[in-house]
């Protein structure tokens, strides 16, 4: 099978890592193709909705932390460098019931790595950020680096930075399927075939559908995110209102402040999947039960938030079976790289991701000690 073009690198999906992935591609110099079956961005998979929280009180697991300095530092240098903001920060908080692990988890990642912070019971909390109103017996974890990016525009910087190094970026090209040949792989999409030394595949939710082995390891599934006006709008302002994520008796939330588009928004993290088939997602929309869900959580730990519902719109993350994330070299094949499976809190640290992914790509050693993200954790 003949090719139209030939590239060094192709990536397939342009959303938060694959920009990220393109744009440090091309600083390199690389001959870079990004396809993206949708617009770039887009609101179909998990990179999209004005706000993602960034945050170094980490209870995911201490890991982590060493990558999210490495991404704040990339994310100044790319806001920086495109003139718009892209970071802002309000502090976070980190909270739970006294019975929880969220607080417990979120001091050891912060002592673990010197990451100063600060134990509030719920009343003093409270009087600090008057939009919060959790129970007495809650304790919180405030860390004044926390804060928020916006995805669209940060998915806009790094393809704007990365068209200035001259990569390519297609949207509206859907990868039909790939096959590794003797020197690289190629690509055949639905408008052409491409051949490449290198593959990286950041496909999020249709990964699994394009690489052998990713099948369970980056699963699909649909998340609810709620704007709703604040009764008191000036108390969900970025300054007076940090980002959170919170341990509930009923299961884990996270929320933001106003931010672009008008409302108090949060979300859940079910405590069951809510898998779907990604190419069948547009059927997914909120339901009635949804809201009503998102709206009772509101009413008992927002109150001064819960007023009309303004806005409700799902996403899809894509999962793995440890919540934490796959990137690496694919076991079988050498010319392919794989970013997958971001479980929800990858966006924040997409920068840095899309840093090593590259890294990968071109045969160097990455910067980080990877492999607790390594494929074949999973084997068995």
């Amino acid at each position: 099978m003949s090719v139209d073009a030939h590239h060094d690198v192709v990536v397939v999906g342009v959303g938060g890592m694959g920009s990220a992935t393109v744009h440090h591609l091309a600083r390199r110099g690389v001959d870079v193709l990004g396809l993206e079956r949708y617009g770039v961005p887009h609101d179909r998979g998990s990179s999209h909705g004005n706000s993602r929280i960034i945050r170094l009180a980490y209870h995911e697991h201490p890991y982590y932390v060493p990558l999210l300095r490495r991404a704040y530092d990339l994310w100044r240098d790319l806001q920086d460098s495109h003139g718009r903001r892209l970071l802002f920060t309000t502090g976070s908080v980190a909270a739970g019931p006294p019975e929880g692990d969220r607080v417990a988890d979120v001091v050891a990642t912060c002592e673990r790595h010197d990451v100063a912070y600060e134990r509030l019971p719920a009343p003093a909390l409270r009087e600090r950020f008057p939009g919060y109103g959790l129970p007495d017996d809650y304790e919180a974890v405030f860390q004044a680096d926390g804060g928020y990016l916006d995805p669209e525009r940060c998915i806009v910087a790094h393809v704007e930075r990365a068209h200035a190094n001259g990569a390519t970026v297609h949207g509206h090209e859907r990868v039909r399927d790939w096959r590794p040949t003797g020197d690289g792989v190629r690509v055949r999409t639905s408008k052409a075939t491409y051949g490449a030394d290198h593959l990286v595949v950041t496909a999020g939710a249709w990964a699994a559908g394009l690489l052998p082995g990713l099948e369970g390891l980056a699963v699909p599934e649909r998340r609810v995110m709620a704007w709703l006006q604040p009764e008191r709008p000036a108390l969900f302002a970025p300054d007076r209102f940090p980002v959170f994520t919170l341990e509930t008796r009923a299961g884990t939330y996270y929320g933001f402040p106003v931010h672009t588009r008008p409302g108090f928004k949060f979300g859940r993290s079910p405590s069951l999947p809510e898998t779907v088939d990604p190419d069948a997602f547009q059927s997914a929309e909120p339901t009635p039960q949804d809201e009503e869900l998102l709206r009772g959580f509101a009413e008992e730990y927002f109150p001064a938030g819960a007023g009309p519902t303004l806005s409700l719109e799902t996403c899809m993350l894509t999962m793995s079976p440890d919540d934490h994330f796959v990137v690496d070299r694919h076991p079988e094949y050498d010319s392919v790289t794989v970013g997958a499976g971001f479980s929800g809190h990858g966006f924040k640290l997409s920068a840095v991701v899309g840093e090593q992914l590259a890294t990968l790509a071109v045969g160097d050693e990455p910067d980080f000690d990877l492999s607790p993200l390594a494929m074949d954790r999973f084997e068995g």
